[in-house]
């Protein structure tokens, strides 16, 4: 169980209560915090004070006062006049944990939402009415306003909602489900509209996967290591213990267990060469390096999810801060290092698929024994290094970049969004790359039979020969991998 502004928030306790593994609630204490919170907002909104958002105009016209009887008009435009995204919608996912860290944030009692608005996005949650939302149109501050404008379109009747992989309209949905449309108070539209949660539900979602990719880019890199008979020296633990990164003895310790009783490693311990190439030699240092920006995001992910960051904070009947929570800059230049730290992922795999066809060390050319009239795996790879240098392409940090909107009143804004976007784009990529060496490294391991590898070498080897044969004569490759990406991306392939 776990309870909306109570308990801690994280990665997998988000993922759950999406999937309706983990049932969230709102306990006694978090409803009081709400309340609480609600009555500041109504003495401030009947007061005289100018408080922003509450009884002023936004943006540029936060000097425009605006009296109690317009006040539930002034949210209902703030919705209606931002919700102005474009492009294609995110997916449904996307949206699904962008209202659970919604609800979270409001939780805290520092939003001045009533509880029933909350209450009824839980609803939505709860059913699968999961609305309709723009993947373009934010800049990160104040906040993520175009796209949550379009997740919160709903609860006034307007907007819409996916039912099925149909969109449909959130007047229809709402009569079907019996519910009535909301007429926004005080400072409602602003709570619901200001936040990170577009930026940080994109976070999420990455962070997942890349967790899952860290571990399958050891496990294809050991399995190259073993096709091409490469040295297992290089990660002993020693080696490791005198440069202590965390990420680097993370994935030597992995790759000491994923040649753990090779017998195909210690056929070859009193070979002639020297050392392997980099892409090989170097699988601690460069994956390390990767998984640490991995843990750093993590890090101020988890910050993220569990604060408050729309705009005004409401601490007291007579206190209301307008501040820059909203600002998506903590996230947004994490998000630009550990694209950097995914897009290398990829560039090493493409390396290593690359000396996999370089017919060494008993290897044939392009892993076929009749080259010639057979082109073998020679052509896969131009997909890999076109996936690799479009992966590079969209490290462009967009949190160096900055453009004023609102007349110069948000003169400094994150680009987060973008950054959260670009991120899963290169993790979508690199699952296409991982899958291309994987399925390289399986038919090297072909060659080195009868030597059997470790258990979760030949586990995997099992599991990818189940969808892709070995190559023996040229055939369309489209299909096989078509059957190498699904089983990266539905995470089949053992990694532990």
């Amino acid at each position: 169980m776990f309870n909306y502004g109570i308990d801690t928030l994280t990665v997998d306790k988000a993922f759950g209560i999406a999937k309706g593994t983990l049932k969230a609630f709102i306990n006694v204490q978090a409803i009081d915090k709400v309340n609480s919170c609600r009555q500041k907002v109504e003495t401030i909104a009947s007061s005289n004070k100018a408080v922003y958002g509450i009884n002023t105009g936004f943006g540029p016209l936060c000097d425009v006062q605006i009296t109690p009887d317009e006040t539930s008009k002034l949210q209902e435009n703030l919705l209606i006049t931002h919700a102005v995204g474009v492009g294609n919608p995110i997916s449904k996912e996307l949206s699904k944990i962008m209202m659970i860290c919604k609800v979270h944030a409001l939780c805290q009692g520092f939003s001045g939402i009533r509880l029933e608005v909350i209450e009824r996005i839980i609803y939505f949650i709860e059913n699968n009415l999961l609305p309709v939302v723009p993947e373009q149109g934010s800049v990160g501050a104040s906040g993520d306003l175009a796209p949550l404008s379009h997740l919160f379109l709903p609860l006034l009747g307007e907007g819409e909602f996916w039912i099925g992989d149909e969109i449909i309209p959130a007047k229809e949905v709402l009569k079907k489900h019996h519910l009535k449309p909301f007429v926004l108070q005080a400072k409602e539209g602003l709570a619901l509209i200001n936040g990170t949660q577009f930026i940080l539900a994109h976070t999420i979602v990455g962070l997942k996967k890349m967790e899952y990719l860290l571990d399958l880019a050891d496990v294809a890199g050991a399995m190259s290591i073993e096709g091409y008979q490469g040295s297992e020296s290089p990660f002993k633990e020693t080696l490791h213990t005198i440069r202590p990164f965390k990420g680097n003895l993370v994935v030597a310790e992995r790759m000491r267990l994923l040649f753990k009783n090779s017998e195909n490693i210690k056929s070859h311990l009193d070979c002639a060469r020297v050392q392997d190439p980099y892409s090989m030699r170097c699988i601690p240092q460069v994956h390390g390096a990767s998984r640490n920006a991995f843990y750093h995001l993590n890090e101020l992910a988890e910050i993220e999810m569990n604060s408050v960051t729309d705009n005004p904070i409401v601490l007291s009947e007579t206190v209301a801060i307008s501040g820059g929570n909203f600002h998506g800059q903590p996230l947004a230049m994490a998000l630009d290092y550990t694209s950097i730290a995914a897009s290398e992922l990829g560039n090493i795999s493409d390396r290593r698929s690359y000396l996999l066809i370089e017919g060494k060390y008993g290897l044939p050319r392009l892993l076929t024994t009749r080259g010639g009239l057979n082109s073998g795996f020679m052509i896969p790879q131009y997909t890999t290094a076109a996936l690799v240098t479009e992966n590079k392409s969209l490290c462009f940090p967009p949190s160096a970049d900055s453009i004023p909107t609102s007349l110069g009143q948000e003169d400094h804004v994150s680009m987060g969004s973008i950054s959260g976007r670009k991120f899963n784009q290169i993790l979508g990529n690199l699952e296409k790359i991982l899958a291309i060496e994987l399925m390289y490294a399986s038919q090297a391991l072909e060659f080195r039979r009868p030597n059997t590898f470790s258990e979760i070498i030949e586990q995997n080897f099992k599991i990818i020969r189940n969808k892709v044969d070995k190559l023996e004569n040229d055939r369309i490759l489209k299909d096989d991998i078509n059957n190498m990406i699904l089983l990266v991306k539905n995470q089949e392939l053992v990694v532990k």
